[in-house]
Order: structure tokens, then sequence, then C-alpha cells
């Protein structure tokens, strides 16, 4: 069965386009699943899907001489004189595809969709060669409203105004779900399983998988060891200051070697950092950044959590797919713990209340921002300004 992602309809409309579709993130988001759905869609009668985790595939798309490729595809029944659908799955695989792309691409009538697993690889060695003539798409695991879609269950408004609005029977029926999201984040296969034990094995093979698999792709990193015990050490920071002095020291290793490590986690979409916002840079911490997991699964597994980092993550995961976050916080220590987009700002408690809100609000006033919120997870007392977290979408 196939379900929907809020992205497809972008990718849908891109489809129809000449520029290079890439869609890019950590391996089983769905990246393959929806590539072959735009395949299915495509109008274009001719159609090639090459999975690079195969050698055959990777030798093809690896001949010095371009034009050894383009026969090859002949060979297979490929006519270059009409269009071509080529997908190529795990580019990053193939260290000159950008290169061959760019040939194929400026040659012949050629439409390339691709995946990959690095943000620093697209971004960058990717931009090198095809400048103009991509549009990346970020992947990431489900978010709230997609969960439920997965789960067979209706989804709710995706608008923050209608979050506000608190329906007890809605509640009800949505929290077990909540808190499996919570306790099991959202990547596809996750979702799907069957049983506790099951999203606990798959999780576990996930993260193995990207240590082992990606990151020695990504880097020179021969022995991962170090980098799990980062992975662990940042789980149980979620929601804090990232001090790098105190990393360096917890690890025993030079400072430059943990900021590539952090790095390489953000670019492989691991992790996000978001930034302080600040108005007045006298009175703000203006250069630390807060750290967060992009999947509460991988979080969860990673360490330790407390039931409040849990929820505090997850709530950045349903935030982040709607914009910009940023936090903000005086060096008396107050802070707001999510600002979107710059326009509406958000506490986050498990068992949230007016005085929260009043905090927040007091504080928002300070960035000029209107729209002020509580994020709750437990709603034992309900009032204007209140948001269920299930209900963010």
């Amino acid at each position: 069965m196939l379900f929907a992602r809020h992205i497809y309809p972008l990718l849908s409309d891109h489809l129809t386009r000449k520029q290079v579709t890439v869609l890019t993130g950590m391996r089983r988001t769905g990246k393959t699943t929806l590539v072959k759905q735009l395949m299915e869609e495509s109008a274009i009668a001719q159609k090639h899907y090459f999975d690079l985790e195969r050698i055959d595939n990777r030798q093809l798309f690896s001949e010095p001489n371009y034009e050894n490729t383009v026969q090859a595809l002949r060979q297979q029944g490929t006519d270059f004189t009409k269009r071509v659908l080529i997908v190529l799955d795990e580019i990053q695989l193939v260290p000159n595809l950008p290169s061959i792309i760019k040939y194929l691409y400026d040659t012949y009538d050629i439409k390339f969709v691709v995946t990959g697993s690095s943000a620093y690889y697209m971004k960058n060695l990717f931009s090198e060669s095809l400048a103009g003539r991509k549009k990346i798409f970020e992947i990431y695991p489900l978010n709230f409203g997609e969960f439920l879609i997965f789960n067979g269950v209706a989804a709710l408004s995706p608008n923050i105004e209608e979050a506000e609005r608190f329906i007890r029977s809605e509640f009800e029926r949505l929290k077990g779900y909540y808190d499996s999201y919570v306790n099991f984040g959202g990547f596809p296969e996750v979702v799907l399983a069957d049983s506790m034990a099951e999203k606990q094995d798959l999780i576990i093979d996930i993260l193995s998988s990207y240590i082992n698999l990606d990151i020695r792709v990504l880097s020179d990193i021969k022995d991962p060891t170090n980098l799990y015990k980062l992975i662990k050490l940042l789980s149980v920071r979620i929601g804090t200051r990232l001090e790098v002095s105190k990393l360096t020291s917890l690890m025993g290793m030079a400072r430059q070697t943990i900021e590539n490590y952090l790095e390489l986690l953000e670019k492989s979409y691991l992790i996000r950092t978001i930034p302080v916002l600040s108005s007045s840079p006298d009175r703000e911490i203006v250069k630390a950044k807060k750290v967060y997991f992009l999947d509460n699964g991988i979080a969860t597994m990673s360490g330790e959590l407390s039931s409040g980092s849990r929820f505090e993550n997850a709530v950045f995961n349903q935030l982040h797919h709607k914009g910009e976050v940023a936090y903000y916080q005086l060096k008396s220590g107050r802070e707001i713990d999510f600002i979107l987009n710059k326009e509406a700002c958000f506490e986050v408690k498990e068992t949230a209340t007016e005085a929260d809100l009043k905090n927040v609000q007091s504080l928002a006033k300070n960035l000029k921002i209107a729209q002020s919120y509580v994020i709750g997870r437990q709603p034992l007392k309900v009032f204007p300004g209140y948001i269920w977290a299930g209900f963010i979408t």
C-alpha cells in the first residue's frame, strides 16, 4: 500500500520540469518509495531505475568516457532521440556521478530523479557540477500528520490556529498514537511495525546502518566508536545549549575533531542545531545553539532520555516541518523553547500552566512577536493559548 507524504505534491510538480529532481535525507526515510511513485506517475514512456548499491549499476555510471554509459543504455533499448526518465538511487556511492549527470543532462533529453543521503554532498560537491540544473528536496522521517496517515487514522488540519482549539474526544482518540510517535519516532517501517520489540529492533538496525554504512561512505572515519559515543552524549543534551568545550573534555578529543563530527552528524540528517534569535545582543546569549535529533526513535535508543526531553524533541520535529525554528534565551536563564518563522513563540511543558503562557508572552514582547502558545502533553487544564501537542500535524 502506498501512503501519501506531505511533500509529494511538490515532487510531482517538479517531475514535469527539466531540472534534476534531488531527494536527500537519512537512509530509510522513504526516498526510494517516493521516487518509485514518481516513476509510476511520469508520462515519460522510457523509464529506468538504477539502485547504486548494486555494483553493476555503479560500474555503468563510473565509465570515464560518458558516451560508453550512453552506449550501454542504448544496448538496453533506450532511444535517446526521445525523452528518457532516469532514476538514480543513492548517488553518493558513485563519486564522479554529478559530472556524468551534467553531461547527459546537457546532451540528451533526459529527466533525472536522484536520491542521496548527505546534505553536504548534495549542496557542495553536487552543486559544483549542477549549478542551476537541480532542485533539492529534503526527506525527513514522518511528521505526526503523516504518522497518522500511515496508521490509517484521519489527520487533523496542519494549521496552528486550528490546533489551539481543544477537543476532548479528539484527544482521547489520538493520545495513544501520539505516545507511540514520541517513543518510537517516524521512520516509515518503524511506524508500520506491529510490536514494540520489532520497532526497537528496526530503530537499532537503522542507527547501525547509518553509522556503519553511511558514515563510512561520507567520511574518512574508520572506527565509528567515538562517533557513537558522541551520539549518546548528544542524546542526553537534547534541548540544551551545545557546549563544544564540554564535549571535548568528555570525549578526550581535539575541539576541531568534535566540531567536524557535529557537522557530519548534522549534514547527514541525524541531528539538527537551532540558533538563538537575538534582538539585543548585550542581553542575550547570541552564539550557542541547541541540539535536537531528527527522529525520536533514534534519540530514545541512543541514550537515557527523560520523558520531558523525548517530548520536547518530538515537538521540535513537529515544528521544523513548518519552517525555520530558533530559540530565545536571556542570560538570566529565562527562555522561549521555540520560535517558528520569527512569527510565533512556543513554550513546551508536559503539564503546561497559565503561568508558563504568561512567561512566554512576556519574553515574546522583547522580540515584538504577537503569537504565543504553550504546547502540552497532559491537558489537565485547558486555557486560551494552550495547544495539545498531538494536534500539531
